[in-house]
């Protein structure tokens, strides 16, 4: 049987924004790198199994910034990895400023590195 490498919407998203990226256009970049990293969250986050998580999704029938904000903190530990933290940030960073195609790229990666993350832990291979 040969492998297959599975795409997890997080890796497209992530080839959506590189694409944006080098078509100059920073706002749909950001915009898909930020998504990227609420999905790898989102990925993880049902993965793991985190019920206290997932029940408030299905109390407030969405994914709240600050569901995904309590997401990031038990995921850290559950994972005892503080990097989940800080590259969740980046995230954030991209979703609220208005960066340079410079500090876009340079925050990108560490969502690059998040979506790594949920693909290793879920067995998602990135192309």
């Amino acid at each position: 049987m040969s492998n297959v490498n599975l795409l997890s919407a997080s890796d497209v998203l992530l080839k959506e924004a590189d694409e944006f990226l080098e078509k100059g256009d920073v706002v749909q970049a950001s915009e898909k790198y930020y998504k990227a990293a609420e999905e790898a969250v989102k990925l993880l986050t049902k993965a793991l199994n985190l019920q206290d998580i997932l029940q408030k999704v299905k109390e407030e029938g969405y994914w709240s910034l600050g569901i995904l904000h309590d997401a990031v903190i038990e995921l850290s530990e559950k994972l005892n990895d503080n990097r989940i933290v800080d590259l969740w940030k980046s995230a954030v960073i991209i979703l609220t400023a208005n960066l340079s195609k410079d500090i876009l790229i340079i925050e990108a990666e560490k969502v690059r590195e998040l979506v790594e993350l949920a693909d290793e832990i879920t067995n998602f291979k990135l192309d």
